[in-house]
């Protein structure tokens, strides 16, 4: 019986199929941007429409548009067209029938954070006030691992994720909408983002802050504290998209994938983290489009809304590039992929999802 155990974990070993562990990861989210534009770029039935184009198609032609689809969308996220493509994999195109979805039913954003960081869609968490997490998340049980134990972070536009991560329980900063950064002893760009962040406009009031603070936070916080888990959630797409400001919300993505490419080149300069670290980007949920006029809108009564992307790159991502096989995979997965690239089994009191498997192989 002994040698039958030795056998099946050699089979099952990763280094057996080909995968590096991953010293560090990067999670990156961007609320609510539609795989429609991801791999198809601007749509047409949206920017001719004066109900959403904010009076400036001109503008929305100029910079996105192209005859050839494929031109498109890199003209929308260039990086993630070029360096993503060539080197990672991009998944979710469902031209192709490779489709991935929220598994929970509600297709808006806490649910699909939480399917993300736990692995469960917990049919409980209903709603985008729900009080804070009850179950373990990635992160938080990361947190908990030798090696990992307060080099953790989340940096994330929108406040509820002080209840999302449970930030009171978690015992990582989860640093969200206007919260400063730098504690006691900031840094010049520190005491700079805290000042600009208080002072600027705030289109979405307290609750959420403009990407570029966060983005800023997160990257002072990565040159200054070297975490292995880092989690940045961008939320711009998502609130212009129901503002119905599509030149807004198509710029709210290109800008989030320049930075990508800024945070990519910093992770490839640095030794600490060059040729050791993993990129995964993805989303909370999709939006409307059967309905063009319901693309400012997600829940199970909207269409399409479950429907989602992701992508990765770095160790232990092999380069495959846009993946175009027939498939079914769910955001439930993601939690314990996270684990495996990193060489961890994600365990919790909830259900976990299995990893995906094809990501690895």
């Amino acid at each position: 019986m002994k040698y039958k155990f030795l056998l099946l974990f050699l089979v099952f070993s990763p280094a057996l199929l080909g995968q590096k562990k991953a010293g560090n990861l990067v999670i990156i989210t961007l609320d609510g941007l539609r795989w429609q534009e991801v791999f198809k770029g601007m749509d047409t039935a949206i920017a001719n429409d004066p109900a959403f184009n904010q009076e400036d198609s001109e503008y929305i032609y100029k910079k996105f548009w192209h005859t050839d689809a494929e031109r498109r969308r890199e003209l929308l996220m260039p990086f993630l067209w070029s360096t993503i493509r060539q080197k990672g994999q991009i998944w979710g195109n469902r031209l192709y029938g490779n489709k991935i979805d929220n598994a929970n039913p509600y297709w808006f954003s806490y649910p699909g954070y939480n399917e993300i960081m736990t692995g469960y869609p917990d049919t409980a968490i209903n709603s985008n006030d729900h009080p804070p997490n009850p179950h373990i998340t990635v992160l938080e049980f990361f947190n908990r691992q030798p090696g990992f134990k307060g080099r953790v972070a989340a940096f994330t536009a929108w406040d509820a994720f002080d209840r999302i991560l449970n930030e009171k329980r978690a015992g990582f900063p989860v640093i969200a909408a206007f919260d400063t950064i730098g504690g006691k002893h900031p840094t010049s760009n520190e005491r700079m983002i805290n000042r600009l962040k208080n002072e600027a406009y705030k289109p979405f009031h307290d609750y959420e802050c403009l990407d570029v603070f966060t983005h800023h936070a997160a990257m002072e916080y990565l040159k200054n504290h070297r975490p292995r888990l880092l989690y940045i959630s961008y939320g711009e797409t998502d609130e212009w998209a129901h503002a119905g400001q599509y030149r807004d919300y198509l710029n709210a993505a290109n800008q989030v994938d320049a930075w990508l490419k800024q945070l990519w080149n910093f992770i490839q300069g640095d030794p600490l983290y060059k040729n050791n670290t993993t990129l995964f980007i993805t989303v909370d949920h999709g939006r409307g489009d059967i309905i063009k006029k319901e693309w400012t809108s997600h829940n199970n009564k909207i269409q399409d809304s479950h429907e989602i992307w992701f992508a990765a790159i770095g160790t232990g991502i092999q380069a495959k590039g846009e993946v175009k096989s027939a498939t079914q995979l769910y955001q439930k997965q993601f939690a314990q992929s996270f684990a495996r690239l990193l060489g961890f089994r994600y365990k919790a009191a909830h259900p976990v999802a299995e990893e995906i498997i094809e990501l690895f192989q």
